[in-house]
């Protein structure tokens, strides 16, 4: 009888727990995040949503922007989650190479910005504490995963669209021209 009172208790600990979590997320970043797209949406309605959309078209007609300043200014003024609704600007064949470049951007731009994404900031000071106890500077190391990060998300985005627009071809048995 005994085990069975542990496992029940044990059972409705986790559902607190899971509430506890969920609370913390009210209370934490949802507030945070509806203002924020509240803000954006406003934006957009302000300066007109047929602006913005020539505005991230002109900006992501070369692919090179399209996957290395797009995402850094997504991540870098939306940050880490909002950033990834810049997707909605794009084509539909451009938003899931947009959305791996996005999401492969919110680390390497926390050693100089740490606002970007806060919940990645613990990375990033497990790195650099270990940097600081080798007497090495942080700034360079901050300036390299930067560079090396948009390095990355540019041949993440550039390999993503390709293989997206290939799998569209497959699918549509149409030709989806890049």
């Amino acid at each position: 009888m005994l085990v069975l009172a542990h496992l029940a208790q044990s059972f409705i600990a986790l559902f607190q727990k899971g509430g506890e979590v969920f609370v913390g997320l009210v209370t934490g970043i949802l507030p945070t995040l509806i203002v924020l797209i509240t803000a954006v949406n406003s934006l957009i309605g302000l300066i007109g949503e047929e602006r913005v959309n020539r505005i991230a078209k002109a900006a992501t007609k070369n692919i090179i922007l399209r996957y290395t300043i797009f995402p850094i200014m997504a991540v870098f003024f939306l940050t880490n989650p909002i950033c990834y609704s810049f997707g909605r600007f794009l084509p539909e064949k451009y938003k899931p190479a947009f959305m791996d470049a996005s999401i492969s951007f919110v680390h390497p731009i926390t050693g100089l910005f740490p606002h970007a994404n806060a919940a990645e900031l613990f990375v990033w000071v497990g790195i650099s504490s270990g940097i600081t106890a080798l007497g090495l500077p942080l700034g360079e190391l901050a300036v390299r995963y930067f560079i090396t990060g948009v390095i990355v998300i540019l041949i993440r985005g550039i390999l993503t669209e390709r293989m997206t627009i290939y799998m569209m071809n497959r699918k549509n048995n149409q030709t989806v021209k890049a």
